[in-house]
């Protein structure tokens, strides 16, 4: 069998009037149908395909019989250049994915061919058919079309749909480019504004990351429109954008949606910012939902590839600088690698759509004790880092309310089969 290929028995209602059955039912399959064609073959033999689109099909027949054929070309695929045939009357109905060339051959005079499919016919698309000779068929194949006729023996394979990601030039954007690989495509933000998304193929995407984000939690207060267009705007327009094509959106949240008033936080917390920053982001995690097929991620405190916590005591360190740090802020700081793989999971996994918490995980600390995680891994006396409580800290200058206790409870991603890193481990394979 080829993979993802799936035979559908359906039940047929039979009387002397004829019969009835239901052909379709949405949650049947991941699969969101937006056409219908209907083929009608006067003779038998008549042989069409194999085609193989950009889309995905489901294929039964009306009335009469056909032989059902299909050859994998999708890259990448386990079963690539496998054949598989099916004969098909009004009690089957055959899943054909994305990739697959699908071609039949009438059994019976006056047969009406139906198929489902999840993309409208572009001329930009991408397509991959093959010549009808790849297969045995049952009758000596008649009243081919011109271009079926022409179709090669081999072809090129029809390449896999891409993942999205924006804000690529993130430390989330570049640890996402290291777990995907060939599998995603990148948009820095000078090339893919949110607030204004390009016009895309679309379906010629599987996913849209949005790793893209205003994070000037400070510069949010006074900043309010920019951070509002980013945050909260952008992310609505994206999820618009994959529920129209059928996409998953994976949105990327915070902790800052949450006032620290509680000891730890599930995916299920009503969220109560304290900041605007925080109220951009609860509202990008509300717009996130507007695409069926959505991950809204929240995390805390992240370090990798790019200006973080981590790397400011890094660099106070190797100076000799002796920081101030506050300790009323606890939480656990959190790898972009392992946020990229979590991401990545969901996606590959296909898990309950939803709201997920991705950190570090291990014993909630004030920053003053990450800190000093930091200074003891580079050879340093932790004694160098002054615990102060975020009023001395600010002083009189105006700053955003942090929340003082933003601890994200992980049971619900590691249900699914992926274990976050204890934060220390994280930290200390990071700064080595």
């Amino acid at each position: 069998m080829i993979e993802g290929l799936q035979v559908i028995d359906l039940t047929v209602h039979a009387d002397a009037r004829g019969w009835f059955k239901e052909n379709w039912r949405a949650g049947w399959l991941d699969f969101t149908p937006v056409q219908q064609n209907v083929s009608f073959n006067a003779d038998k033999a008549t042989t069409r395909g194999l085609h193989a689109e950009p889309w995905d099909k489901l294929v039964s027949v009306a009335t009469g019989r056909v032989f059902g054929a299909w050859l994998d070309l999708r890259e990448g695929s386990a079963t690539f250049g496998e054949t598989y045939t099916h004969e098909i009357g009004p009690e089957t109905a055959v899943f054909v994915p994305r990739g697959v060339a699908n071609g039949f051959q009438a059994l019976i005079d006056d047969t009406t061919y139906t198929y489902l499919v999840n993309d409208h016919w572009s001329p930009d698309a991408e397509y991959a058919n093959v010549s009808y000779r790849n297969i045995d068929w049952p009758l000596e194949p008649a009243n081919l079309s011109e271009k079926d006729l022409a179709h090669p023996m081999t072809t090129d394979p029809l390449p896999a749909k891409k993942i999205l990601v924006t804000g690529a030039d993130g430390q989330l954007g570049r640890a996402l480019q290291k777990v995907l690989g060939d599998r995603g495509e990148y948009c820095a933000r000078a090339q893919f504004d949110i607030t204004d998304p390009p016009e895309l193929r679309w379906r010629d995407y599987s996913a849209i990351i949005n790793a893209a984000a205003y994070n000037d939690v400070d510069g949010a207060e006074s900043d309010r429109a920019q951070a509002w267009a980013v945050n909260a705007e952008g992310p609505a327009k994206l999820a618009r954008i994959a529920q129209a094509n059928d996409l998953t959106f994976v949105h990327v949240s915070t902790d800052y949606v949450f006032d620290g008033s509680r000891d730890s936080y599930s995916e299920d917390a009503p969220v109560a910012p304290l900041s605007f920053y925080g109220a951009t982001k609860a509202a990008g995690d509300a717009a996130a939902a507007v695409a069926q097929k959505h991950y809204v991620v929240r995390t805390q405190w992240v370090y990798g590839d790019g200006a973080n916590f981590v790397d400011t005591m890094r660099r106070l360190a190797d100076r000799g600088v002796e920081p101030r740090v506050v300790h009323d802020q606890v939480g656990r700081v959190t790898s972009a690698d392992d946020l990229a793989r979590a991401i990545v999971h969901l996606l590959d996994t296909r898990a309950d759509y939803g709201i997920y918490n991705v950190t570090g995980t291990g014993d909630p600390v004030g920053r003053d004790i990450i800190a000093m995680a930091i200074f003891i891994a580079l050879g340093h006396d932790p004694a160098e880092i002054h615990p102060v409580s975020t009023a001395d800290f600010h002083g009189e200058t105006d700053h955003a309310q942090r929340p003082s206790r933003s601890v994200l409870d992980t049971a619900k991603i590691e249900a699914t089969g992926f274990t976050p890193t204890n934060w220390r481990v994280g930290l200390a394979l990071y700064l080595s």
